[in-house]
């Protein structure tokens, strides 16, 4: 196993941080490796604010309370962007329609790769970080505050700084439920029976509720509406 591979397998979230801060170099060069991500068409349909002051961290935070937002050094927002695309149609003075469910996958996966790459970057230069999705819970108020044009929406944000925190790898579902050899093979709740126990063995006392609790409350529910909302203002659902 390389030395690549090993620090993928390594990954662990982190939501406390020290006070450290992440150097100049390192951010640089934790934003040049997420922007060497794979990308659709090399369409790049994305854009990453930095924040990094204490004012807007702490509005971000009034509106996401996660704790890893005020702890964190930086602060990566990952916006899903067709806003340059749109410039490309006034370019060429031609129409532009970027609605639709093709598109915000686009821009969604380009902005996740993007956002993958970047924290391995910084977790082998010795940080760490954790994805915050819940931002777009407050989608609205999250492109009021970053000033985001018509066209772009909040994907998600990564809090980056020096681990304060150290937990063992989570485990993950066994390779056998979610990798197939040449067509889906879909499973029992045995399945789930299964990887619950995993889950509660490795949480022990922290754990408040299953994995699989945890999924109906996700997936059990009529969708957030704020995202869509959202969407359909800046012209892209």
């Amino acid at each position: 196993m390389n030395e690549t591979i090993e620090l993928m397998l390594a990954h662990s979230s982190v939501r406390r941080f020290t006070d450290e801060p992440i150097t100049d170099e390192d951010l640089d060069e934790i934003i040049r490796a997420g922007r060497a991500a794979s990308t659709w068409k090399n369409f790049q349909s994305y854009s990453i604010v930095v924040v990094r002051s204490k004012e807007k961290k702490e509005a971000l935070h009034a509106l996401t309370p996660q704790p890893a937002i005020l702890q964190a050094d930086t602060i990566l927002l990952f916006v899903g962007d067709h806003n340059r695309a749109s410039k490309a149609a006034e370019l060429h003075q031609t129409t532009f329609d970027a609605k639709g469910s093709e598109n915000l996958l686009i821009s969604s996966v380009d902005a996740a790769l993007a956002g993958q790459n970047a924290l391995l970057a910084a977790e082998s230069l010795g940080y760490g970080g954790v994805f915050i999705g819940m931002i777009r819970h407050a989608a609205r108020a999250v492109a009021d505050l970053f000033k985001l044009p018509d066209y772009t929406y909040p994907v998600f944000c990564i809090a980056l700084g020096r681990p304060n925190q150290h937990f063992p790898v989570k485990p993950r579902l066994p390779q056998e439920a979610i990798v197939f050899q040449e067509e889906y093979q879909e499973q029992g709740v045995e399945t789930i029976l299964a990887y619950d126990q995993i889950q509660s063995d490795y949480a022990g006392a922290r754990q408040k509720e299953t994995w699989s609790e945890r999924l109906v409350a996700q997936f059990g529910q009529a969708e957030h509406p704020e995202t869509r909302t959202l969407l359909k203002e800046k012209h892209l659902l």
